[in-house]
């Protein structure tokens, strides 16, 4: 696969709205989901098709010329939000495939690994909200903003502090938004550097944290507090597979990145483990991969297939899971065609959207880049 083929955006994307349902995501202890979330609550993390999915023909290019991009949300009705990690953009992918500006996140402070990050866009009946991870001048947080105007002419109203408190470096800063099946939002956080952070159960680092849309501690948090698993170096993926499991892509250090089934409570090793350890105080992963082979961001998933978006090894790998949470032997493709893969959603269309990300300082940027491709897919079996 290697075109980069221009198309219009597909202006039959579809309403994506989890539905409430007795399906609870990594096995959550509490069923309950909040009434503002039964409805309207938008995601481009997962998809409901079951199966095992593949991609089907060549990529087609949707947006080019994007600086540093790192988060990508498909809108209700066609179209897409962008973030831009260096300035805090959020872009306004239009249905007919232009770029516009929908506004500017304020207080963004880039520098090294952190700026403007994760997007993430819930609706609470006519009031639509638009989240977002970034950098401040201190530290890293989650503010949303509403979002207003018509498709094709949206912008961003005065941000509301969500979440504020996590410890942000030059690298290790985490930044993945996702609303899950339950309807509450998931954040994922970095160790920022401090190692032992990570297995410090009152830290906000090296966690992953499940909020209700105001942003309190999420009912049935097993710790009663924002924290739902810890152990973690660097989270930049989550995903829900059909049958309501949740996945997390992890960064590793020097020999294992990860892909990790998560179950509420969970330790996931770091700083004391990486990889499979065989430990029964510790979740071990479903998958590793050699870093030079992976360090994937962002994640989707389609059916029981997960789909990561690997940074260093420039490829999307491809992992399909089964019930109580295995996985296959994972295969690779793109490899080395698009560069760096920051991010992989699940479009309301049914395909597969792949956000590049050569412009960061870290790859070797092509004519165009960076891109958000789109990728068919067809069911296997």
């Amino acid at each position: 696969m290697n075109a980069r083929a221009r198309v219009p955006i597909a202006a039959a994307l579809v309403t994506l709205a989890l539905a409430a349902s007795a399906c609870t995501a990594g096995g959550e202890p509490d069923g309950s989901i909040p009434p503002s979330a039964t409805t309207g609550t938008l995601t481009a993390s997962s998809s409901g098709a079951a199966g095992w999915w593949r991609p089907k023909g060549e990529p087609t290019t949707l947006a080019s010329g994007l600086a540093a991009p790192w988060s990508v949300v498909p809108l209700e009705g066609g179209g897409a939000l962008i973030s831009l990690r260096g300035d805090g953009t959020v872009l306004e992918l239009t249905a007919a495939g232009q770029l516009r500006t929908a506004g500017v996140v304020p207080g963004v402070v880039s520098g090294g690994e952190s700026g403007l990050h994760g997007l993430a866009v819930w609706a609470d009946g006519d009031q639509r909200w638009l989240y977002a991870y970034h950098g401040a001048s201190t530290d890293n947080r989650v503010e949303r903003m509403p979002l207003l105007g018509e498709p094709g002419a949206l912008s961003l109203g005065d941000p509301e502090l969500i979440l504020s408190g996590i410890a942000r470096a030059g690298n290790h800063d985490g930044g993945r938004l996702a609303f899950g099946p339950d309807g509450y939002l998931y954040v994922t956080t970095g160790d920022a550097g401090d190692r032992a952070a990570a297995q410090d159960e009152a830290s906000l680092n090296g966690k992953i944290l499940r909020l209700t849309p105001e942003g309190d501690p999420a009912p049935g948090n097993p710790f009663g507090t924002a924290v739902y698993t810890l152990g973690h170096r660097n989270v930049q993926g989550i995903a829900w597979t059909s049958d309501g499991t949740m996945w997390a892509s992890e960064f590793g250090q020097d020999t294992f990145d990860e892909l990790n089934r998560i179950e509420p409570g969970g330790n996931y090793g770091w700083p004391v483990h990486e990889g499979v350890a065989h430990d029964d105080a510790y979740v071990d992963p479903v998958a590793t991969w050699a870093t030079d082979d992976a360090s994937p961001s962002g994640i989707a998933a389609v059916g029981e297939t997960v789909f990561l978006a690997s940074l260093r090894g420039e490829r999307l790998w491809i992992v399909d899971t089964e019930a109580p949470g295995i996985a296959r032997d994972p295969v690779a493709t793109l490899v080395g065609e698009q560069g760096r893969l920051r991010d992989a959603v699940a479009a309301p269309d049914g395909s597969l959207w792949i956000l590049t990300n050569n412009t960061d300082g870290r790859g070797a940027p092509r004519p165009g880049d960076d891109v958000l491709l789109r990728l068919e897919l067809a069911r296997q079996g």
